[in-house]
């Protein structure tokens, strides 16, 4: 109910921008009085872009210490883990060159033709400056407290990681109450997230009216083509992990796929992988994969391996830069999506939070901030494909790795399948009324 009250808002504000900025593109005497009525506006999309920074540092750290820190049998969780990541891997990796690839071939962005915001011009942009021997010098961070108060999102996740893998090498009370902690700092940042996200109406009333008070009705035809090129690049996925699942599980895979429609339509209903996950591991239950299988590499999947979230993310970061006419070179773009992916992993749970990557990421490659709001109004739409691709790529991954393993058995109740495949859910035994 909370989601679907905050969509509606957003919409109206959306709404409210597009008819606000109209009426102020329109009787605005000038272009230079347009700018400043414009400058007003983004004052308040200036303090939410800080309300999402502000979350950032304390959700990647706790939700990827609480992560690693309650692993549990280390050998089986090393074996299964080392395969759950290669895949999660490659799938990360093609879901962002895809991404990069629809982006680049239909350039969404172009048409808006924004002039770069004050705030980015004072940055002096300078992407051409960006080398491997720098990005991999700062990922490893000098101070903890410096790569927090920074935002340095990279270093943030190298120490996590570090401090994570310490926790969990202890036994007894002093790891178990640390853990505790940390677990509830994470339920208080996601509550935090929530109310951050309740001024999201403003922000988008003030990034649209201000983008229309400047461009004019027509920057709206622009967001046709990006919702439309971005639908067509998740069914390209779509085809392509059912393509690699159908390798490892053969016509199992179609199976599989129709044994998780009920929680992929809920996910892009709600919006919510949180809301999909008890249906999707019932259903892999059903598809014959052990809970001890499931149980890691489902909830592992949700961080390392949202393939719809990877596709958004390039396809977000570099809509932006086209709109503003910044050049990235295929070497950049590539080390974006690199850095796309790391920046990506432990942050399950958090509400928009492929919104949230962006805006960690924009700043690294000296993109405008200010451009993460052109798209906050349609992002509802956006995420609905999203989270749908990230049940259906975390469900294919959890089945493959269990084939891997040795351990996916038979699919259970054979006739309620049977009546899936010929459609014909009336019969199958689970609807049948109980006896007695």
């Amino acid at each position: 109910m909370k989601a679907n009250k905050l969509t509606t808002r957003i919409m109206i504000a959306m709404v409210l921008g597009i008819v606000t900025g109209y009426l102020c593109n329109r009787f605005v005497p000038d272009a230079a009085m347009a700018k400043e009525i414009a400058s007003y506006f983004s004052i308040v999309t200036d303090v939410f872009l800080r309300l999402i920074k502000m979350i950032i540092a304390p959700l990647v750290f706790g939700t990827l210490v609480a992560g690693i820190a309650g692993m549990k049998d280390a050998s089986a969780v090393g074996r299964i883990g080392i395969k759950a990541l290669g895949w999660f891997i490659t799938a990360s990796l093609l879901s962002l060159l895809l991404g990069m690839f629809f982006v680049d071939l239909l350039q969404p962005g172009h048409a808006l033709n924004l002039p770069l915001p004050e705030i980015g011009t004072a940055t002096n942009l300078k992407t051409s400056t960006l080398n491997l021997k720098d990005f991999i010098t700062h990922v490893f961070p000098k101070s903890v407290f410096e790569a927090m108060a920074q935002n340095e999102i990279l270093q943030i996740l190298v120490f996590s990681l570090f401090f994570g893998f310490a926790i969990a090498s202890f036994k007894g009370k002093v790891g178990h109450h640390l853990v505790a902690s940390i677990e509830e700092l994470v339920a208080i940042m996601l509550r935090v997230t929530d109310f951050v996200m309740r001024f999201a109406p403003l922000g988008v009333f003030a990034a649209v009216a201000a983008a229309i008070t400047v461009q004019g009705i027509g920057v709206l035809f622009t967001y046709g083509k990006f919702i439309g090129g971005f639908y067509l690049g998740l069914l390209v996925l779509w085809l392509v992990l059912t393509a690699a699942g159908y390798l490892f599980l053969g016509g199992r895979v179609f199976t599989l796929l129709k044994l998780i429609r009920e929680p992929t339509i809920l996910a892009f209903s709600t919006a919510s992988s949180e809301a999909a996950y008890p249906k999707t591991m019932e259903q892999m239950e059903k598809f014959g994969v052990p809970n001890k299988v499931t149980g890691f590499v489902l909830p592992l999947g949700y961080s390392f391996n949202l393939d719809g979230s990877m596709m958004y993310q390039a396809f977000a970061a570099l809509f932006i830069a086209q709109a503003y006419n910044i050049e990235m070179s295929l070497t950049q773009q590539i080390t974006m999506l690199l850095v796309l992916m790391v920046t990506s992993k432990g942050i399950a749970g958090v509400p928009r939070a492929s919104i949230v990557v962006v805006a960690a990421t924009l700043p690294m490659f000296n993109l405008p901030e200010a451009g993460l709001l052109l798209i906050l109004g349609i992002d509802q739409f956006l995420d609905m494909g999203r989270t749908a691709t990230n049940v259906i790529g975390n469900s294919i991954a959890t089945a493959v790795v269990a084939k891997w393993e040795g351990e996916l058995g038979v699919t259970q109740d054979p006739d309620a399948v049977a009546a899936l495949e010929a459609g014909d859910i009336a019969q199958a035994p689970a609807q049948q009324p109980r006896a007695g």
